[in-house]
């Protein structure tokens, strides 16, 4: 396993993180997205990020390189969704495989308790066995397959439904 430190990202990331997504965009269906993601688009992500209090980890290597991230956000824009938040884990391309996505998706978990969500979705192309896998190991359920919801690389895309109720919180309230 490769060291790394695990510590919140900040706008100075931000061509790194667009370098993880657009590998992603081009060779992947992690992301059902076609063109490759702008900086100006990655400053209104981020943006958002802050304005809604969604943190952005990044596990960081002892030069300062970020090696992968995770983060969240809102899940959907209704109310009662509030206590819900559908999650991201990329980890960079050539440091894959060395247990970073697992370190990554744990702390985002202990974020997602630690302020009050209840519920973590996380959308997986079905066809994902080793992110499908990474959940699964941590506790996360098939709650459903949307069956043909994405066109990429000349193929339909079956989208998977994967979730982690937290215990949190004590007391949810309908304001």
């Amino acid at each position: 396993m490769i060291e790394f430190q695990l510590k919140p990202c900040t706008e100075a990331q931000l061509p790194e993180i667009l370098a993880i997504f657009n590998d992603a965009i081009l060779n992947s269906t992690a992301l059902y997205e076609y063109k490759v993601r702008t900086l100006e688009r990655m400053n209104a992500w981020y943006a958002d990020k802050i304005k809604g209090d969604y943190p952005v980890v990044g596990a960081f290597a002892q030069d300062g390189k970020l090696l992968g991230f995770s983060t969240y956000g809102m899940f959907r824009v209704q109310p009662a969704y509030k206590y819900t938040v559908e999650h991201s884990v990329y980890v960079r391309s050539d440091m894959r495989g060395r247990g970073l996505g697992k370190v990554l998706l744990l702390d985002i978990i202990k974020r997602a308790q630690e302020q009050n969500y209840h519920s973590l979705i996380g959308v997986i192309d079905a066809d994902n066995t080793v992110s499908i896998k990474l959940h699964e190991n941590e506790g996360f359920v098939l709650t459903g397959v949307l069956k043909e919801a994405g066109y990429k690389f000349g193929r339909w895309l079956d989208a998977a439904f994967y979730q982690l109720l937290l215990k949190t919180p004590e007391v949810p309230t309908e304001e």
